[in-house]
């Protein structure tokens, strides 16, 4: 199970993450997760644990605890949901609605062309 471990100090390491829910049970794998320019923590992390009722204690007992002077929270991890990052089939794009395509003039159909050019244009209003 998948365990979200969040509030985490800068100084916390995965060693530290895994020995506090080691407590627990078996840690598959504890991870804290860095900035990918400077390598810094972002104050969050997650802990793999094999057994489903060991992890649901650790989650229990280690939600709202202090680790490296911080309070963290505690929750069940979510699951990973590979989205597709292209557009989909009939996507429009990011507007949502039809895309419609304005036509030339006032809109006003019924029209020729030639009637929508003369009305309000610079021709029907005088020198200015």
């Amino acid at each position: 199970m998948n365990i979200y471990v969040g509030n985490l100090a800068s100084e916390t390491s995965e060693d530290t993450l895994n020995r506090a829910f080691a407590a627990f049970g078996q840690v598959k794998s504890a991870s804290i997760i860095r900035d990918g320019t400077t390598g810094e923590s972002r104050g969050f992390g997650f802990v793999r644990m094999e057994v489903q009722e060991e992890a649901q204690t650790a989650i229990r007992e280690m939600n709202e605890k202090e680790l490296d002077g911080q309070v963290i929270k505690v929750e069940k991890g979510r699951t990973n949901v590979v989205r597709n990052r292209g557009r989909q089939a009939g996507s429009r794009g990011g507007r949502g609605g039809p895309h419609r395509r304005v036509g030339f003039g006032s809109g006003r159909q019924g029209r020729s062309r030639q009637e929508n050019r003369g009305r309000g244009g610079r021709s029907s209003r005088g020198n200015r």
